[in-house]
């Protein structure tokens, strides 16, 4: 199976100062092209740091990609550093990057200076492959069987992220066109309400039993829940659907209700789905997240097919008098409590007429707790014609991480909801 490696070149990068997204991107494409990335790597800039991990990196992998480095500034040393590695005697001038530059630098009224001329200056052992969006080109610099102990390619794209996207296009053709591509195939799904250790002792038997040539990834995320991945590399595509979905198959009635989609899906995906389905509809009346849940719903296309509204009572007096939460009530248990999150999901429905309902109220931080209600509580009410859940949880998180929690785990109880009576 043909191997990759990515690096990203630049200060900038290790120092915290720019994040690095172009090799996500580039990970995913190549693994959708049937390429195993083996390592992602950030090198600074040091000509030598850059040759030696270089030299490591096309060791190990058929391919490299790196990005950054390749601006008009004298720091911006990763073309003279490719040079080296690649035996360079000379440069040459691009034309067709030269005259890409001359057309950029003019539609933007720029005088065309000395140092941006020289980006299209490249090392002569390189192929290029011109870049449409920016000034500098992509190097292709292909490596002969005796200097790795395999064939190796080595293609460097500029750092700008809408410059390296745009140009991985071009470099994917070009990987078709020179390697041997065989298949990877990954199918995920999605569980929530359940640790991940929990979840991993839950199907411990199922996992020891995976074929050798499966693998099991972990992917946790707040918002999400566990994301379960396995992929296979190598074979043939159709084949390995076919065993991958088997396999998954297995643990189905092992999971239950934890497992929610089959995709690489979200709650209010799933939720939005269930609702259009059914002909059902939903409001959320929330207090400690803020509108966070009425966002994300309203993140899902068609969203208003099924979602009629919200209301952000964080303030008590919105509580009672928008949804008619009894003052009594807020007196007697506080706002942060059973009764008062389902008189909001009651009231909520009720001034919106929908089918569904869900409430939250709770301690996001980092202050306004106490000993008997912490920081990192929150009560979820969920309501409809057949009745009101209430539900207690705790978290400990800072005060984005809390509130993130308290929304999608509010979802989840919905979707519990929805599941067990439109079932019926």
């Amino acid at each position: 199976m043909t191997q990759a490696s990515i690096c990203t070149i630049g200060d900038e990068i290790l120092i915290g100062q720019i994040v690095d997204t172009n090799s996500s991107h580039i990970s995913r494409a190549l693994n959708s092209l049937g390429i195993k990335v083996t390592r992602m790597l950030s090198i600074g800039d040091d000509q030598n740091e850059i040759i030696s991990s270089l030299t490591k990196e096309l060791q190990d992998n058929e391919i490299v990609i790196t990005t950054g480095g390749l601006g008009p500034t004298k720091d911006d040393i990763t073309k003279a550093a490719l040079g080296k590695l690649s035996l360079s005697q000379h440069n040459k001038t691009d034309e067709k990057q030269l005259e890409i530059i001359h057309r950029i630098l003019s539609a933007r009224g720029l005088d065309v200076l000395d140092i941006n001329l020289a980006q299209a200056s490249v090392p002569d052992t390189c192929e290029v492959i011109p870049n449409r969006m920016g000034t500098a080109p992509v190097m292709v610099f292909r490596f002969p069987e005796e200097r790795f102990g395999h064939k190796a390619t080595l293609y460097s794209l500029p750092g700008v992220p809408y410059e390296a996207i745009a140009a991985l296009k071009d470099v994917l053709n070009d990987i078709k066109s020179h390697n041997e591509i065989s298949d990877i195939f990954h199918k995920t799904i999605m569980t929530f309400g359940i640790a991940e250790s929990a979840l991993s002792k839950m199907i411990e038997e199922w996992e020891n039993a995976l074929p050798e040539d499966m693998h099991l990834a972990y992917l946790p995320n707040p918002l999400t829940g566990v994301r379960l991945r396995l992929s296979i590399y190598g074979g043939i595509k159709e084949e390995e659907e076919a065993r991958i979905e088997a396999e998954f198959a297995k643990i189905k009635p092992v999971l239950g209700t934890y497992l929610y989609s089959y995709k690489d899906d979200t709650l209010e995906s799933c939720i939005g789905e269930l609702m259009k389905a059914s002909g059902k509809t939903l409001s959320a009346a929330e207090s400690c997240t803020g509108g966070t849940i009425a966002a994300l719903m309203t993140s899902v296309p068609g969203s208003s097919e099924y979602f009629l509204g919200s209301v952000t009572s964080y303030a008590n007096s919105v509580k009672t008098s928008v949804l008619g939460v009894p003052e009594e009530i807020i007196r007697k248990y506080g706002a942060v409590s059973s009764e008062c999150v389902a008189a909001m999901a009651e009231g909520v429905r009720k001034l919106t007429g929908s089918d569904y309902s869900v409430a939250t109220s709770g301690i996001a931080g980092p202050g306004g707790g106490s000993e008997e209600k912490p920081v990192g509580l929150v009560w979820i009410a969920t309501s409809s014609k057949e009745g009101t859940e209430t539900y207690r949880m705790n978290f400990k998180g800072d005060r984005k991480r809390n509130i993130e929690r308290f929304a999608a785990n509010a979802l989840n109880f919905l979707r519990v909801k929805l599941v067990n009576e439109l079932k019926h």
